[in-house]
Order: C-alpha cells, then structure tokens, then sequence
C-alpha cells in the first residue's frame, strides 16, 4: 500500500518553511489504518514483547491499536501532571529548553521486555527520552516503531542501538 498516498502533506504549517506531515487523513481510512497496525504488528509479533508503550498523543493512536493486537497491555507516557498516580520521570534537553515525560511507577518492570510505538521520528529526542524513562524502571527496550521517519532531521542518529522500523520516510 502506498502509505505516502493516504498522509495529507500541509506547506507553509504551523509555520513558513515546515512542510507537515497530516496523518488525520490516513487515520480515516479504513484500509490505511488497520494497515499500518498490522505492519507494526508483523514486525513485533516474534521479538516477545511484554508491553507496547507510546508517547502521547499520536503515539496512543498506534500503541494501543498494536498492543491490542499483539494481547498485550499498553503504557500512555505522558507529560508531567497528566497521570493520576505515582510517576517515574525523565528530564531531557530539547534544542531550545527542557521538557519531561512520565510514567506511573508501577507501569513496568525490571526484565519486561518493551516495544514503543510512534507517529514520527523527527530528531530522535522526545523517543530517546521515551526508551530511556523505560530503561529507568528496568525494562529492556526491544524494538522502536514509527509511521513517518524524517530522514533528514537524522532522528535515527540519536536512537543508535535500537532495532527501529519506520514504514514512510521523507527526504524534507
């Protein structure tokens, strides 16, 4: 399937000179969508994931999606101040500035074995934090999983190690 087709391409969005990326438009369609679970799905279904995990908020669309999938639970990360219970956290640095993700304490365990699944790699940053926050409770992150891989922001750079499936790659 031509994934590239169905992802709504916006110039000039949020600002002049970004050409962004509208997966609204794949998410609509019924064939599309079920699609690119199930090729997350192919990819994980041999590497005895525990847990799919996924940064809000697209990262929900998927992870859950996938985890349901594969008959295994699913952990929301989030921003700080969005879950209810008690977090693990992880601070790390943007380009510009500081930001942090959590998840509750309890979520996950040391030897689980941890997929996370995306919409995009961009600069590599916010799911570096992403394995490392999964690191930190002692999990073992297996496989990295996105829709959209901008090539050249070289996300990947930043997730050197990790097993990474992207299924649409932009040049820019």
């Amino acid at each position: 399937m031509d994934l590239k087709a169905k992802i709504r391409v916006i110039d000039d969005f949020p600002e002049k000179g970004i050409s962004f990326k509208d997966i609204t438009t794949l998410l609509a369609d019924k064939e599309a969508y079920p699609y690119v679970v199930d090729q997350f799905i192919n990819y994980l279904k041999d590497k005895n994931v525990d847990m799919i995990m996924g940064p809000e908020a697209r990262g929900f669309l998927f992870g859950a999606a996938v985890a349901y999938g594969l008959g295994i639970g699913f952990v929301p990360v989030r921003k700080p101040g969005k879950l209810p219970a008690t977090t693990a956290r992880n601070d790390y640095d943007l380009e510009y500035g500081k930001d942090a993700l959590e998840i509750h304490k309890d979520a996950l365990y040391p030897g689980m074995r941890v997929a996370i699944v995306d919409d995009l790699l961009a600069t590599g940053g916010t799911m570096r934090a992403t394995a490392e926050l999964a690191e930190m409770q002692g999990a073992k992150v297996v496989a990295l999983g996105f829709l959209i891989e901008l090539l050249d922001l070289k996300g990947r750079d930043k997730l050197a190690g990790y097993d990474i499936l992207s299924l649409v790659k932009y040049e820019h």
